[in-house]
């Protein structure tokens, strides 16, 4: 554990319990599709379509939020998206259709996600520690907020096989109230003073947004990170019903679901522990292309128990460990000041491919009866994306990051 200032600790503890709950409840929703969809008479696309707007909305305010930051601060934000989180799943265990389930799943926690998860909380944790070990912790707080997925994914498959959906839904309501506390003691980052240099980065959101327009490094940075988007969310999205159509037992997609949040902790500490030693636009072009050649592997024989755990664990260790490297990527080429809301339009590129990757695979799936088109985009768009970062990461000034 790297030796942190005083008050970091409580900080950095309640950020990672509030992301751990925000992701672990938002990466488990693929598991409701199959019953949700049966039990409201709604199509498949009709719930990955909710799952869609969710991403959409989620990628839109995000950099609203961010911006917010700098004027109100980071609590105020968090505790106020941290209950319209608990109010988006309580709408939807209360869901009779489509419209229900597309304000409570969509939109609501959409707009939530943007003060709770992953963008916000890097932020925050970038704050309170020096730059000698940022990029480690970014990764151990990623890390630890990557546990949620354990808890969310079983809990929830058990208690709607044992109660129904709504039940289940219900128990995801409970874990969401445990983040209140959480974002406000993480708020307390609003009582540190920021580094000189980032401090003194005092122009406005205009000018910040133009200096990120024109830094080549971020442009292709935040190009791949579509392609991330696209292919996490298809994942969380449809794998549980990818495995149900295969014939497999409905609760190895949640089983699934936790083998990835257990592995991104690892993956989560490498990439921080990494990104303190290496390019970290360089990691990520890595990343993206090992993904992609496991879906590769995956999606082109039948799925069995141990081949869906292997993958699901493969795919953990490549999953989280991008959110450690793009918040220090920001970080490292614009300073403190202004990270939240850059890190912001960085992460609506990455909603945007995963609204694609949500609601086309769903589309794909009801034109076509399978997912084997969707699988095959998602690859080459995944090969394709990681061979950029790489060129524009060793290849002169795009790829060159500001001084640490």
């Amino acid at each position: 554990m790297p030796k942190l200032p005083p008050g970091a600790l409580v900080i950095l503890i309640a950020t990672a319990t509030m992301l751990s709950i925000a992701m672990g409840l938002r990466q488990s929703l693929g598991i409701f599709m199959p019953a949700v969809t049966r039990d409201v008479a709604i199509a498949v696309a009709d719930f990955t379509l909710a799952i869609a707007v969710q991403n959409l909305v989620w990628g839109v305010a995000q950099p609203f939020a961010g911006a917010l930051v700098v004027r109100v601060g980071f609590r105020p934000i968090m505790v106020a998206t941290a209950v319209l989180y608990v109010v988006g799943l309580v709408v939807f265990a209360l869901a009779g259709g489509a419209l229900g389930v597309m304000l409570g799943a969509g939109v609501l926690l959409g707009l939530a996600l943007a003060g709770t998860a992953s963008a916000m909380a890097m932020a925050v944790a970038s704050r309170p520690v020096p730059v000698a070990v940022r990029s480690t912790v970014l990764g151990m707080v990623s890390a630890a907020g990557s546990l949620g997925a354990l808890i969310a994914a079983p809990l929830g498959q058990l208690l709607l096989e044992g109660y129904g959906w709504r039940a289940a839904a219900w128990g995801f309501v409970v874990l969401a109230l445990f983040m209140l506390p959480a974002a406000w003691f993480a708020g307390r980052v609003d009582q540190v003073t920021l580094p000189a240099a980032s401090a003194q980065q005092d122009g406005n959101a205009r000018q910040m947004l133009g200096r990120a327009a024109r830094h080549p490094g971020f442009v292709v940075m935040v190009i791949a990170y579509f392609v991330c988007g696209l292919q996490l969310v298809f994942l969380t999205t449809h794998l549980p019903s990818y495995l149900v159509l295969c014939g497999m037992d409905p609760m190895l997609g949640a089983k699934a679901l936790a083998t990835i949040g257990l592995f991104n902790v690892l993956g989560s500490l490498g990439a921080g522990w990494l990104g303190q030693r290496v390019s970290k636009t360089l990691l990520l072009g890595g990343i993206y292309i090992l993904r992609s050649l496991v879906l590769l592997w995956y999606f082109a024989t039948p799925p069995t128990p141990e081949s869906t755990l292997v993958f699901a664990a493969f795919m953990g260790l490549l999953w989280l460990a991008v959110a450690p490297l793009v918040a220090g990527a920001v970080g490292e080429m614009f300073g403190l000041r202004w990270q939240p809301m850059l890190q912001g339009v960085a992460f609506f590129s990455h909603q945007l491919g995963s609204f694609v990757g949500a609601f086309g695979g769903g589309l794909l799936f009801d034109a076509l009866g399978d997912y084997g088109l969707a699988v095959q985009l998602g690859v080459g768009m995944g090969l394709a994306a990681g061979a950029a970062q790489v060129i524009a990461a060793t290849g002169g000034r795009g790829g060159r990051l500001a001084t640490r």
